[in-house]
């Protein structure tokens, strides 16, 4: 089969598109015909050997995926060749063929496709524990998201307007903006031209965002802790922005904020009941039309280095997902 692999750590420039063995799937696990691969910025820190959970190589990157059921191993109940199924591995999506744990899996739902299947794992999961698990949002309460026209960002913003908060997004630029506006956003901040501490100041009227939702990291969250009010909750889901922040905790104490770390891949193992509740309130909503997953992207399987490349960049918005 066609794999992109990493053989030794490094930038995008060391994965390689190769001809390599076809997986076996083990006792517990299921072997895929992928179809679909949600790209994720976390691809590129396993490709550099960076990510908290790190695999070494050689292996494929790519986290969510999408597929066809081609073979089950040994004590695996439940699938069977031809199901369509949807979940997360390890590693290993930018490939022909994925083997997967079958505890990580589930059916894809009649009326969904593949990419959008490949596009909902990490970024709806994500959202869904830290705002409603992590931070116990509350109707009513402000929350600010940054980069609200990402792939995670979005799905934040939704996910808070269902739960019945006010959404403040920040994006860089008005067609980012615009597209976290279409998803429910209330208010609208362009950081590239305006200060975000001052405009959630004026837009809460002095007291600041309760629950703020940092992807970004960096002087974004620097800019969070000036704007977080009493009490309020700021949620480190990532450091897109490349700086990882050191948090001086005077500014902590002072409003009583609490500094909450969101990393949803954990959860499978230490709390499984968390993310099969989450996940079971996510389909519902999107059985409801609730919540609707925005690609806006697809690169075929020979081009997932691009599709990586635009998210590390932050040129491109919602979700890209590469295809087979």
């Amino acid at each position: 089969m066609k794999a992109w692999m990493c053989r030794e750590f490094g930038d995008l420039s060391v994965l390689k598109f190769e001809d390599v063995p076809s997986p076996k799937a083990g006792p517990g696990q299921v072997k895929l015909a992928m179809r679909a691969c949600g790209v994720n910025f976390a691809d590129s820190l396993l490709t550099a050997g960076t990510y908290q959970v790190q695999p070494e190589p050689p292996f494929s990157p790519g986290f969510e995926i999408a597929g066809d059921v081609i073979a089950v191993g040994e004590g695996v109940s439940g699938f069977k060749p031809g199901d369509r199924v949807m979940g997360m591995v390890a590693a290993g999506g930018y490939a022909e063929e994925v083997v997967a744990d079958a505890a990580q899996l589930t059916p894809i739902p009649d009326e969904m496709d593949y990419v959008s299947a490949a596009s909902f794992a990490v970024t709806y999961g994500t959202s869904y524990l830290a705002i409603a698990h992590r931070a116990r949002l509350q109707a009513g309460e402000v929350l600010l998201v940054h980069g609200a026209a990402g792939g995670v960002g979005l799905t934040a913003v939704e996910i808070g307007k269902k739960l019945g908060a006010t959404i403040i997004a920040t994006a860089g630029g008005p067609e980012k903006l615009k597209i976290a506006q279409q998803a429910g956003a209330d208010h609208l901040i362009d950081y590239r031209t305006e200060d975000i501490r001052e405009r959630v100041k004026a837009l809460t009227d002095g007291q600041g965002a309760d629950v703020i939702y940092d992807p970004i990291g960096g002087d974004v969250f620097d800019a969070s802790l000036r704007c977080v009010n009493f009490e309020g909750r700021i949620l480190v889901i990532g450091f897109a922005g490349g700086r990882i922040q050191q948090i001086p905790s005077n500014h902590v104490m002072v409003k009583n904020v609490d500094i909450i770390g969101v990393n949803r891949g954990p959860y499978e193992e230490k709390r499984p009941k968390v993310t099969t509740q989450a996940y079971a309130t996510l389909m519902k909503w999107l059985a409801e039309g609730q919540i609707r997953p925005f690609v806006s992207k697809t690169y075929p399987l020979e081009e997932a280095v691009s599709a990586i490349t635009s998210v590390t960049d932050r040129s491109s918005t919602g979700k890209l997902v590469v295809t087979n």
